[in-house]
């Protein structure tokens, strides 16, 4: 599965009740730094195809999802972990922080 852009439900069923790894950015459509951080999202869904989940979240389509993981700027890139986030990004950041965050979840 190539990048997955996350609905409510998919939220729920990969991150709250999932098991494994899922990474999840968050982030709207009208911001600037979200437009510049998708394609290195991309390159992680592409690179790490079959061994982590990779999604897209858009906090005004989500807002409840938003605020419950207390989401107060974007883009905020969230790796999780059978459920549990392990780390967070916020802002963007460079592929090596990103590549480094997802391989502690392998």
């Amino acid at each position: 599965m190539a990048l997955l852009h996350m609905s409510a439900d998919d939220f729920k069923n990969y991150v709250a009740e999932g098991k494994g790894a899922v990474i999840v950015d968050f982030f709207a459509t009208w911001c600037g730094p979200c437009k510049i951080l998708a394609p290195y999202i991309e390159e992680l869904a592409a690179d790490y195809d079959g061994k982590i989940t990779v999604g897209k979240l858009d906090i005004d389509e989500n807002m409840e999802i938003a605020q419950a993981m207390r989401i107060a700027a974007v883009p905020t890139v969230m790796f999780f972990k059978d459920g549990k986030a392990a780390e967070t990004l916020v802002g963007v950041q460079p592929m090596s922080a990103l590549r480094a965050a997802a391989e502690k979840l392998l």
